[in-house]
């Protein structure tokens, strides 16, 4: 039996906060501190990078899943569906309702489309041009009907979050979208409006988010040692986590904690290492827009004498445990498009002074900026790593400590966006498509996914032909193809497959980490606090 709780109770996070668990801060038996780089991003439709679909994931839920242990997705709000050529019919679990006591209803699920699709960011790119229509059959049927075949619909559909359209509705405030107004966006990017296993306590993006269960929930079952707090800290300095985890007063640390710190954290004892692989690949961003790497022999130089071998020494934290392995092209293990059989490239320093010879452009008169990201020391090492080896091409190569904020800025446009940036890009879905299609697809504004600013007809041409395709064996020769091509064009530098590792304090389990049968193929929906052990 569910409790109900009235939409304007939930319209103050604070008071939701105290009425839902007084003396919140003081009287919790079981917390998880975590942290991330910022910014926190809570509303689902504007959510691109790794905090926010952690963030998703445990407020709200999609139809459907990523499966666990295997590719594929399973249900979730969606207890079954039917698939009839263009048609995709999709029946709500029994009894799913909202944080607010709201039922979830096909309505719901038709509002929270349209709402994605008219702002038009974060995952809407999965779907533009795709959807015909999205229809309510009945309150606990949804139907859509799509254009054409589109092969990763069905997995795109993980990133669909559902919201509380009655609840949202009553804050909708002023915006483009008629009707509408805002659809809620400021609103929403204060609060959460979900069915999933938490909500919002406390949310400042640039800080901390603060979760507490939802009292309502009815899905997945939630494990007994589940955590009942959840605060989620932005951009800890390295040496502050260190502390704070020596100290037992940090319970996980992100995956961007230089491998040196790990190691002593393993060291000094009281923790132990979990690795999260799946769907994430380190690229080196090349800017195809301007000079020098405009010319693809520039950049296939720069590719050449890229030193894979010291990244991956770099990465290592224990004899067995690494942040990275050999990436043999632009698309991560298990997905279409990438080879296991195939070579990891190797620096070969004359071949790329061959490349370079072949290239328009002088390179002593034309210096390269490489930007790392601030909230990341560990890319520095890799900025200064390039630096030292493009240096010997004969290039004037500047590195700049960039906030992320300020690098997501840069990026929307070309001319002010650096010649080269290392950032982690995982695929969004169980598909290659919401991966490649981000990366490379010239029909897609820039953003920091696509700042290879990458515009080739025959690229753009596979990248339809992957989505179109619904036969598995065409799909996989498609993406071959495409992965060939990327490889002749190198608009980026495949520097390494990410393998994420996490310090978890003794006590704090994460299963869905830990055991092969529960990983998913994507990384951030393992990172569902609802499964999370805390020994209390």
């Amino acid at each position: 039996m569910t409790r109900s709780i009235s939409p304007g109770f939930l319209a103050g996070t604070s008071i939701l906060a105290a009425a839902l668990l007084p003396g919140l801060a003081t009287a919790q038996e079981r917390v998880l501190r975590l942290d991330e780089s910022a910014v926190g991003e809570i509303d689902p439709a504007k959510g691109t990078d790794y905090a926010d679909t952690v963030l998703a994931v445990n407020l709200y839920e999609p139809l459907v899943y990523p499966a666990q242990g295997e590719a594929g997705v399973q249900p979730w709000l969606a207890s079954d569906w039917t698939i009839d050529g263009l048609t995709y019919e999709f029946t709500l679990r029994d009894g799913a309702s909202f944080a607010s006591g709201n039922p979830v209803t096909a309505g719901d699920v038709v509002w929270s489309f349209e709402r994605l699709m008219a702002m038009g960011q974060g995952p809407a790119s999965l779907f533009e041009g795709r959807v015909e229509g999205v229809e309510a059959v009945d309150d606990s049927t949804v139907r859509f009907t799509l254009t054409e075949p589109f092969a990763p619909f069905l997995s795109a559909l993980v990133q669909l979050s559902v919201i509380d359209s009655t609840l949202a509705q009553e804050h909708l405030g002023e915006g483009p979208y008629g009707e509408n107004g805002g659809y809620a966006s400021d609103w929403i990017s204060a609060n959460s409006a979900g069915s999933g296993a938490y909500i919002i306590a406390e949310h400042d993006p640039q800080i901390e988010t603060v979760l507490v269960p939802n009292p309502n929930y009815d899905g997945d079952p939630v494990d007994p040692a589940a955590p009942e707090q959840v605060t989620y800290r932005y951009s800890l300095e390295a040496s502050t986590v260190r502390a704070l985890m020596s100290r037992g007063e940090h319970d996980v640390t992100s995956q961007w904690l230089p491998p040196e710190v790990l190691k002593a954290l393993n060291e000094e004892g009281g923790v132990h290492l979990e690795t999260e692989p799946g769907g994430t690949g380190e690229y080196i961003m090349l800017n195809t827009r301007r000079a020098p790497l405009d010319d693809v022999n520039c950049r296939r130089a720069l590719s050449l004498a890229y030193d894979y071998g010291t990244t991956l020494h770099l990465l290592t934290v224990t004899e067995g445990v690494a942040q990275g392995i050999p990436m043999s092209g632009p698309m991560p293990q298990g997905f279409y498009g990438s080879d296991p059989e195939r070579r990891a490239p190797t620096q070969d320093m004359q071949a790329a002074q061959e490349a370079l010879a072949e290239c328009q452009y002088d390179p002593a008169e034309y210096p390269l900026d490489i930007a790392w990201i601030a909230e990341v020391p560990a890319r520095e090492r890799i900025a200064l790593l390039m630096q030292a080896t493009f240096s010997q091409l004969g290039f004037q190569v500047n590195v700049t400590r960039t906030p992320w904020a300020l690098i997501t800025q840069q990026v929307t446009d070309p001319e002010t966006a650096p010649h080269a940036i290392e950032i982690a890009i995982s695929a969004r879905t169980p598909d290659p498509d919401s991966l490649a299609y981000n990366m490379f697809s010239s029909t897609l504004p820039p953003t920091w996914i696509s700042s290879t600013y990458l515009a080739d007809e025959e690229v753009d041409r596979l990248l339809e032909e992957g989505r179109s395709e619904t036969d598995p064996e065409a799909r996989a020769a498609i993406y071959d193809a495409l992965s060939d091509r990327l490889r002749d064009l190198a608009p980026g530098i495949w520097a390494y497959e990410a393998n994420p590792v996490y310090a978890l304090r003794n006590g704090v389990s994460l299963p869905n980490l830990e055991q092969d049968d529960r990983r998913f193929a994507i990384s951030g929906y393992g990172m569902l606090f609802k499964d999370a052990q805390i020994d209390g």
